[in-house]
């Protein structure tokens, strides 16, 4: 399945967001910079499903599962399906995730149509489809799904093997799943839905706008975080520029990456290439079963994926790696893989959906686009290890750090109800 030739990108900058150290300087600016953790102290761990098979690249593929969990003749066939854990049985009692409207019955005694699939991010760079019911689900994180809407962006941190850690941002809820097998922290950028209270250190803001004399909003650091963090063993750094021009250069870098890493979700503009660089499918993919290998060619710039070939592809884009794993080939294996027989995993598409095109072809352009951004960043870190910070000495003497414990707990929603185990309604 593996194919092509050529280096391998795998440090700091090759499909993450940190920018690659240049020099002592260069790595001095993280070295003594705050570290994310503190900057957004509220985060929330990964998605634990503990069953591979109500997640998948394609809805129709989720609701022929549930269909045939819910066909199982008898509970012990329903469950053999199921796949029970300590956290989940077929008579587990779990309330609704907020904002989805299923069923709080046990499973057990289920026999109505499948809950409609959400999409969700996955990993770095994929997105793929979750059944959103809470009985399916071991450790769903509803403090997430209480804060996901159109104004919510995460920032995912991914544990991968050093020096290719990844630091990665969603405006749909993440299941923060790490490709090399290592969980990291989902980071929201506001505490309540629409928008309000931002998740970060109190008074921080109020801070970097009286140092930089401009107005500084929540998404404008976010922006910043996404241009200027940098890895270190103990966690995500982030360099703060005192130099206002320093400071405007990198949240402007910031915003177009944001703007790749959600494919365009809060501008209603999606990422394309310049004309004559735009991937497009040369030959046909079969219309019946899936391709069973994936190749690239660097002489004609050509993803060939069975008998199917996409061109140009951007040799950046083919090398982009994230957590150890080339994105590209990790993208085609969970959409070609083959679950064991008997199993709700097994049941895959007969052939190869069109939406997959469209979404290569997409995940292609944002891949090339954001390894363009790296001489940019570089820059930039050479600029800020050049000129004045805001260190962590001033942030403690202006109180922002240490941050309060209430800031790393999630907020109450007082004003929203949520259906627990039997139909009843809580107040959270």
């Amino acid at each position: 399945m593996r194919g092509g030739s050529g280096s391998e990108c795998r440090g700091k900058g090759c499909g993450v967001t940190a920018t690659r150290a240049t020099g002592a300087a260069d790595r001095a600016v993280w070295a003594d910079a705050p570290l994310l953790a503190d900057l957004m102290p509220w985060s929330v761990g990964p998605l634990r499903l503990g069953r591979a098979w109500v997640l998948g690249p394609d809805p129709a593929v989720l609701k022929a599962r549930w269909e045939r969990l819910v066909a199982a003749g008898d509970e012990g066939g329903r469950a053999a399906l199921f796949r029970p854990s300590r956290s989940r049985t077929l008579r587990s009692a779990v309330p609704q995730l907020p904002g989805q409207r299923t069923s709080t019955a046990p499973l057990a005694l289920e026999s109505g149509r499948c809950p409609e699939p959400v999409r969700v991010a996955h990993g770095p760079y994929d997105q793929q489809w979750l059944i959103p019911d809470h009985r399916l689900i071991d450790a769903a994180r509803p403090e997430l799904w209480r804060v996901a809407d159109d104004r919510q962006i995460h920032a995912v941190e991914g544990a991968g093997p050093d020096p290719a850690p990844t630091l990665t941002f969603s405006a749909l809820l993440p299941d923060g799943h790490s490709p090399a097998g290592r969980p990291g922290r989902i980071r929201p950028l506001y505490r309540r839905p629409g928008g309000r209270e931002p998740n970060l250190a109190p008074g921080l803001l109020g801070l970097l706008a009286a140092r930089l004399a401009r107005p500084v909003g929540a998404e404008d650091f976010l922006a910043w975080v996404a241009a200027c963090a940098g890895h270190r063993p103990e966690g995500w750094a982030v360099p703060l520029a005192a130099d206002p021009e320093t400071w405007e250069a990198g949240v402007e870098l910031g915003r177009r990456a944001l703007w790749l890493h959600t494919r365009g979700a809060h501008s209603g503009e999606r990422p394309r290439l310049p004309g004559g660089q735009r991937p497009y499918v040369r030959a046909a993919l079969p219309e019946r079963g899936l391709p069973g290998t994936l190749a690239y060619d660097p002489e004609e710039a050509a993803l060939h994926l069975g008998a199917g070939r996409v061109a140009p592809v951007p040799r950046a884009a083919w090398e982009f790696h994230a957590g150890g794993v080339r994105v590209l080939e990790s993208w085609f294996e969970r959409r070609t893989a083959r679950g064991e027989p008997g199993t709700l995993e097994a049941v895959v598409p007969a052939a190869w959906p069109r939406e997959w095109t469209s979404e290569l072809l997409e995940l292609i352009t944002v891949l090339a686009l954001l390894a363009e951004e790296r001489p940019a960043r570089r820059a930039l870190a050479e600029r800020l290890a050049a000129g004045p910070r805001i260190g962590p000495a001033e942030l403690g003497e202006a109180g922002v750090l240490p941050v309060p414990g209430a800031a790393r707990r999630p907020a109450s929603v007082l004003d929203h109800h949520e259906e627990g185990p039997g139909g009843q309604f809580a107040l959270v």
